[in-house]
């Protein structure tokens, strides 16, 4: 594995966890707020 790879599998690894928990912590504005999937 280069070290590109290793870049990606820590930030992938590290928003697996920060995305959900993030989520949780957003205040509820009554308004739809926009939910994009990301792609590369």
């Amino acid at each position: 594995m280069n070290n590109l790879d290793a870049v990606f599998v820590d930030v992938n690894d590290f928003c697996q966890t920060f995305i959900p928990a993030w989520k949780k912590c957003l205040i509820s504005s009554g308004i739809k707020q926009r939910n994009k999937l990301s792609c590369l």
